[in-house]
C-alpha cells in the first residue's frame, strides 16, 4: 500500500471543551477497578508538579492495575475528557499539571512483571520507583543504567515520559537508549507492543489493515519526508531531549517506534508496560574530585578527561557548595573537598578496587601532562564516596531554598551543549545572567552533567511582578538564542513541557516543528493527551503558579511569626518546590521525611501534597480547589495524618517544616469554634495540667488502677476520644518529688551547675530516667538543679494547635528559667520532642524575645552537656554483654538536636552502636493515641522497626531516647525487647550505680501495672462514687 497523506498539525483553540465533571466521575467509580477522586483536596494536591506552574486538574483516578488504567481512558475518551499520566509527579517543565484526568500510577501499579536475566530485560509496570526497581533486580547482578538524581522516588513511567538520564548516563546513555518495547494505548483506544520495527514486521502490522497499520504508514510518511531535515537539524550531542525522538524512526535507528515515544511527555500515548533493557552492576567504583579556580575553566577540562570514559563526570560550582554550607547539608562531605572555586567529579569503574582504581590514575596522570591543572581528592572507599556524591545530587534541593537570599526558579535549568564547547557557553550564559541582573556573589550556582555538556542552574527571576514575569520571558528567549547558536539543546533531560515548548522553533525550525505537530496528530488527534505541552504549547509565561498578579492571602494574626519567610505563611508553603524527597520509600541514610506517606502512598499524606494545599489554600487563585480558607475541610484531613514528626524540617531540601504548619492551621481552624475540637485534643493536648495535678495529689495508682481495669479503662478512652490502646502509667513519685526528697548526692558539683529539665513524660510516667541522668552528670561533676515548681514547654498544646494556650505556659517557662540562663546556665533536656521545642519552636513564637534566645541557645542534650562541655570526661565504660546497641533515633532529635553527640559518647563508654534506619517509630506523641490514627502508627512500626527488634538478639540493647518510642516498644510485639534512654545505660555501667544491668536496664523500676487488687478497689470506688452522685443528683430533684 502506498504513503497516506499526513494530517494537519494540532493547534490549540482556546479553552478546552467543557466536561461534565459529575458524570465523567460517576462513570469512572462504576467502571475503573481503582480509587476516583474528584474531592477539593485531591484536585489541588495534583495541581501542579516540581515547575513553575499549575492547572488544577477534573480530577484524579488512581488504578490498581494496568487494564484499570485503561479502562479510565476509555471513561475519558467517552466524556471527551483530557488525559494525563503522573508518576512521581517531579516534572520542572510543568509536563504533569493540567486541566485533565490525571491517572497516578504509582501507588498500586508498581510491579516487576518479569525479569529476563539472559536477555538482560525486565518487563515492569509504570509507578515502580527506579531504585525500589533496581533492589529487587540486585540478585540477578542487573539493574536499569539511567539515574536521575530523584532515582528514590522517581518512577520508571515518569522517566519515559522525560527521557530521563542522570549521572550514570555517562556510561548508560538516556532512557532512550535503553528501552526495549513499550506497551502503550491511544486515546482512541488502539493497544499495542511496540519496539524496533524491521521490514518484515512492518509488512505483517500493515497486512493487518487496523487503526495500528494506519498509524504505522504515516509514521513512515512521516520520516520519509522528514527524514533529511532531522538529520541536518537534530544537534549531535550527548544531551538532546528537547522535542521528539524523530531520529528513532530513521532507517539506521531500526524504526523504533519505543524511542519515538521515550521523551513524548503523556502528549502522544499512555504508556502501560515497559520492557527495560538492563546493564551489570558495577561491583567497583573510584571517584576522583578535581578543584579548579572557576566553573568555565573547570568545563574546559573535560574534553581531556573523557578519553579516559569515566561512568560519570560532573560539574559543580563554589556556590553550591556554598549554598549546601548555609542549609547544613553534606557536612562530611565538603570537608574531603579539594580546594577549588569550582569541581569536576569523575567516577571510574571496574570489576575490582585495583582496576577502577588504574583507570583513575591513568586519567590524572593523562590530566597533568595536559594544560589542565587541577587540586586532586582521590576516594575509593564506598562509603566516603557516597557522602561525596551527595554534594552533586542535592543540587536541586540546596539551591532551592537558602535563607535570606532570593528565591531561584527553575525554567532554564537544563540546557546542553556538546561537550567541547562547555567551557564558552558557561561564560556565555554567566554574561546573559549579567545582563539581566541575575548574577551576584551569591548566585545563580552552575553544576550538572558536563561529561555530556549539561547544565543545571536555578535562576533568581522575579516571578512575583509583572515586570518580573517580563524580564523571565525575555531572558529565556535569548538563552534559547544561545543555544541554538552553540548547536545544542533546550533540554538535557527534563523535557520541553511547558516551560520549552514555545521556543522549539528556535532550535529546530518551523518546519521539524510542523513535523511536531503532524506526528501528535497522528496518535492524538484530537487533542486530548496532555495537550497544550510540546506541541501548540501553551506560553511559557502562562499558568504560572505565581506571576505578576500573585496576591496570596496573608494572615495577621499567626502563632508562629516564620521569621525565614519574611512573616509570610504562604511563603512558607510555596517553599515545597516538588522534589518529591517525601515520597521516597526507604529511611537510608537515617532520614524520616514522610511516614505517613511511606505506609499510605497517598500523594495528599506526604509533605509535598500537604504543602501544596496549603499553598492552593493561601494563594488567591480563582481556579483553586481550595476556597473556603482556614475552614477548609480538605487541608484539615490531609494534615490529620502528619505525624508532627518534623522530620521534613531536616530532610526537605527546602526545609519545609509541616509540623509547624499543621499546628499554625489547626490553631485558625477551630479558632471561635473549639467545640470542633476531637476530644483528644482536650484529653492529650492538655496531658501536663492533667499530669501535675495526678503528681501533686500522688495519685498516679489509682489513676492507674482506673486507666487499666477493662470497664473503666473502655469508658476513659471513650470519653479522652483516643484509640483503645494501652495508657501508660503514671509513677507513684514524680522526679521533682524525688529530686527534692533525694539525700545522697555523687560528686562534688566541680564543674558548676546545670539545671535538668523535668519535662512532662520524664517527671511524670519515666522518672527513673530522670534519677540516670542526675547521677551520669553528678557522677561527672556536674551540680544538677530542677525548677523548684511545676513547668511546661507546651509541646503537646502545640502538637494539637492549641498555640494561644502554648504561649501562655511557654511565657511561664521562659520567665522562671530567665535568671538561670541569663547567668549562663545551660538547661539539660532529655525528652527530645520537649528540647526541640526550647531549641527551635520557641524561637519562632517569640522571634524577638532575648530570654527565648538565650534558652535556645543554651539548651543542650544530655550527650552534647558530656561531650562539648565536659572537657576530659570520660564516660564509664559499659560492659561487653551490653556494648551492642540499635538506636532507634527520635525523629525531633534527627531534625533538629542531631545525634552526633549521642554517636561520639556512646563509642567513647564503648558502645557499638547501629542507628536504624526505621524512619518513625509511629506513636509520634499524641498522634498514635488519637481516635483513628491507630493503624498508621502501627504500619509505621511495622515497616521496619519492629520486624527488625524480632530478629535481633535479645542481648542487644535498644537506645530509645524519646518516650513515644518506648511507649510503642513496649505495647507492639517488638521480640521481647524494652527500650531504654541514653542515660539509663551510662547509669547502668557506672560503679555502684542504681541502675543494675543494661540488660533490660530501667525495668525494674518502671511503674508497675496494677494488680488485680488494685482494679478491684477502684471498681469499687467508682461504683461508690457513682451512687453518690446518683443519691445527691436525686435529693436535688425531690426538692
Amino acid at each position: 500500500m502506498g504513503a497516506l497523506d499526513l494530517p494537519e498539525p494540532v493547534v490549540r483553540s482556546g479553552a478546552a471543551p467543557p466536561v461534565d465533571a459529575a458524570a465523567l466521575e460517576t462513570a469512572l467509580r462504576e467502571r475503573v477497578d481503582g480509587e476516583v477522586r474528584f474531592d477539593a483536596g485531591s484536585r489541588a494536591a495534583y495541581s501542579t508538579d516540581a515547575s513553575n506552574f499549575r492547572q488544577t486538574p477534573i480530577g484524579v483516578v488512581v488504578p490498581r492495575t494496568p487494564e484499570a488504567a485503561a479502562e479510565a481512558v476509555a471513561v475519558a475518551r467517552e466524556h471527551d475528557a483530557p488525559v494525563l499520566s503522573r508518576g512521581g509527579g517531579t516534572s520542572l517543565a510543568g509536563q504533569c499539571t493540567n486541566a485533565g484526568v490525571v491517572i497516578d500510577w504509582s501507588k498500586y501499579c508498581h510491579r516487576p512483571e518479569s525479569v529476563n536475566p539472559d536477555a538482560r530485560t525486565c518487563v515492569v509496570q509504570p509507578g515502580i520507583v527506579l531504585d525500589e526497581l533496581n533492589r529487587q533486580l540486585a540478585p540477578t547482578g542487573l539493574r536499569y543504567g539511567p539515574e536521575p538524581a530523584t532515582h528514590m522516588n522517581c518512577t520508571i513511567g515518569g522517566m519515559i515520559g522525560n527521557n530521563s538520564c542522570g549521572a550514570t548516563a555517562q556510561a548508560t546513555g538516556k532512557v532512550v537508549d535503553n528501552i526495549a518495547r513499550l506497551e502503550v494505548l491511544l486515546y482512541d483506544g488502539t493497544r499495542f507492543w511496540c519496539g524496533e520495527t524491521s521490514d518484515e514486521e512492518y509488512a505483517e502490522i500493515e497486512r493487518q489493515g487496523d487503526l495500528r497499520a494506519t498509524l504505522y504508514r504515516q509514521l513512515r510518511t512521516l520520516r520519509d519526508r522528514y527524514g533529511d531535515e532531522v538529520r541536518r537539524r537534530y544537534p549531535e550531542i550527548p544531551r538532546r531531549v528537547s522535542g521528539y525522538n524523530l531520529d528513532s524512526l530513521l532507517p539506521e535507528h531500526g524504526f523504533d517506534i519505543a524511542g519515538l515515544l521515550v521523551g513524548s511527555e503523556s502528549t502522544l500515548v499512555t504508556v502501560l508496560r515497559a520492557e527495560l533493557e538492563l546493564v551489570p552492576v558495577v561491583k567497583e567504583r573510584t571517584l576522583v574530585v578535581l578543584g579548579f579556580p572557576e566553573i568555565a575553566v573547570a568545563a574546559d577540562a573535560v574534553p581531556a578527561i573523557l578519553p579516559y570514559e569515566p561512568m560519570a563526570l560532573e560539574g559543580v560550582d563554589a556556590r553550591l557548595v556554598r549554598d549546601e554550607r548555609i542549609k547544613h547539608l553534606n557536612p562530611k562531605a565538603r570537608a574531603q573537598m579539594p580546594e577549588g572555586n569550582a569541581f569536576l567529579m569523575v567516577q571510574f569503574g571496574g570489576d575490582t578496587l585495583e582496576e577502577s582504581d588504574e583507570r583513575a590514575h591513568r586519567m590524572l596522570d593523562g590530566l597533568h601532562e595536559s594544560e589542565h591543572e587541577a587540586e586532586v581528592a582521590f576516594l575509593d572507599d564506598p562509603a566516603h564516596e557516597e557522602e561525596l556524591w551527595q554534594v552533586r545530587e542535592s543540587g536541586l534541593g540546596a539551591t532551592a531554598h537558602i535563607p535570606g537570599k532570593p528565591d531561584t526558579f527553575e525554567g532554564w535549568e537544563d540546557s546542553a551543549v556538546a561537550p567541547e564547547r562547555l567551557g564558552d557557553y558557561l561564560r556565555r550564559l554567566r554574561r546573559l545572567y549579567d545582563e539581566f541582573g541575575y548574577l551576584s556573589d551569591t548566585g545563580p550556582s552552575l553544576y550538572g552533567h558536563f561529561g555530556q555538556g549539561c547544565v543545571h542552574t536555578r535562576i533568581p527571576f522575579d516571578l512575583y511582578s509583572a515586570d518580573g514575569v517580563a524580564a523571565y520571558r525575555r531572558f529565556m528567549e535569548r538563552a534559547a538564542d544561545l543555544v541554538a547558536e552553540f548547536g545544542g539543546s533546550f533540554s538535557g533531560e527534563h523535557g520541553d513541557g511547558q516551560s520549552r515548548g514555545e521556543l522549539l522553533p528556535r532550535m529546530f525550525g518551523q518546519k521539524l516543528v510542523d513535523a511536531f505537530g503532524q506526528l501528535k496528530a497522528a496518535f492524538d488527534p484530537l487533542d486530548r493527551m496532555n495537550p497544550g505541552k510540546v506541541v501548540a504549547p501553551y506560553r511559557l509565561d502562562e499558568n504560572l503558579r505565581l506571576g505578576g498578579d500573585w496576591a496570596p492571602y496573608a494572615p495577621r494574626d499567626l502563632h508562629f511569626r516564620f521569621p525565614d519567610d519574611g512573616g509570610s505563611f504562604a511563603e512558607a508553603a510555596n517553599r515545597c518546590v516538588g522534589v518529591g524527597k517525601c515520597r521516597q520509600l526507604t529511611n537510608k541514610g537515617g532520614s524520616v521525611m514522610c511516614p505517613s506517606y511511606q505506609v499510605t502512598r497517598e500523594e495528599e499524606h506526604s509533605t509535598r501534597g500537604r504543602a501544596r494545599l496549603l499553598f492552593e489554600m493561601l494563594d488567591g487563585h480563582g481556579d483553586s480547589a481550595i476556597q473556603d480558607g482556614w475552614r477548609s475541610q480538605a487541608v484539615r484531613d490531609a494534615l490529620d495524618l502528619c505525624l508532627a514528626c518534623k522530620g521534613c524540617k531536616k530532610d526537605c531540601p527546602a526545609d519545609v517544616d509541616m509540623a509547624t504548619y499543621k499546628a499554625e492551621f489547626l490553631s485558625h481552624h477551630y479558632e471561635g469554634r473549639p467545640w470542633r475540637r476531637p476530644r483528644s485534643d482536650l484529653s492529650m493536648g492538655w496531658l501536663p495540667a492533667v499530669a501535675q495535678a495526678v503528681g501533686r495529689a500522688r495519685l498516679g495508682p489509682l489513676v492507674n488502677a482506673l486507666t487499666h481495669t477493662p470497664p473503666l479503662s473502655r469508658a476513659a478512652v471513650a470519653v479522652a476520644g483516643v484509640e483503645n490502646r494501652e495508657v501508660p502509667l503514671f509513677a507513684g513519685r514524680t522526679l521533682q518529688q524525688w529530686f527534692a526528697g533525694r539525700r545522697e548526692r555523687y560528686g562534688d558539683g566541680a564543674r558548676g551547675s546545670v539545671m535538668l529539665w523535668p519535662d512532662t513524660f520524664t517527671n511524670f510516667f519515666h522518672p527513673h530516667v530522670g534519677q540516670a541522668a542526675v547521677e551520669v552528670l553528678e557522677r561527672a561533676g556536674w551540680r544538677v538543679e530542677l525548677p523548684s515548681q511545676p513547668l511546661c514547654c507546651g509541646l503537646t498544646w502545640i502538637s494539637t494547635g492549641q498555640l494561644a494556650v502554648a504561649e501562655r505556659v511557654l511565657s511561664r517557662t521562659v520567665r522562671h528559667l530567665a535568671g538561670h540562663v541569663r547567668a549562663g546556665g545551660l538547661v539539660v533536656g532529655l525528652e527530645p520532642s520537649c528540647t526541640t521545642v526550647f531549641r527551635s519552636d520557641m524561637s519562632e513564637l517569640f522571634p524577638g524575645d532575648r530570654d527565648v534566645r538565650r534558652l535556645s541557645a543554651q539548651t543542650v542534650t544530655l550527650a552534647e552537656l558530656l561531650t562539648q562541655h565536659s572537657p576530659g570526661y570520660q564516660p564509664p565504660q559499659v560492659p561487653d554483654r551490653s556494648a551492642r546497641a540499635l538506636a532507634q533515633v527520635h525523629c525531633h532529635q534527627h531534625a533538629v538536636l542531631g545525634w552526633d553527640a549521642d554517636r561520639e559518647l556512646l563509642g567513647r563508654a564503648g558502645v557499638d552502636a547501629e542507628q536504624l534506619e526505621s524512619g518513625c517509630c509511629g506513636l509520634a506523641g499524641n498522634f498514635g493515641f488519637e481516635r483513628g490514627h491507630l493503624d498508621v502508627s502501627e504500619a509505621c512500626a511495622e515497616r521496619v522497626l519492629l520486624p527488625r527488634l524480632r530478629e535481633t538478639d535479645p542481648g542487644t540493647v535498644l537506645l530509645a531516647d524519646g518516650f513515644s518510642c518506648r511507649t510503642q516498644v513496649h505495647e507492639f510485639d517488638s521480640g521481647g525487647h524494652e527500650a531504654v534512654h541514653l542515660a539509663e545505660l551510662l547509669a547502668s555501667a557506672l560503679p555502684d550505680g542504681a541502675h543494675g544491668s543494661a540488660y533490660g536496664v530501667g525495668a525494674g523500676v518502671r511503674p508497675a501495672p496494677p494488680g488485680r487488687r488494685a482494679q478491684s478497689l477502684a471498681l469499687a470506688g467508682v461504683g461508690v462514687s457513682a451512687a453518690a452522685v446518683a443519691a445527691g443528683v436525686t435529693r436535688v430533684l425531690r426538692r
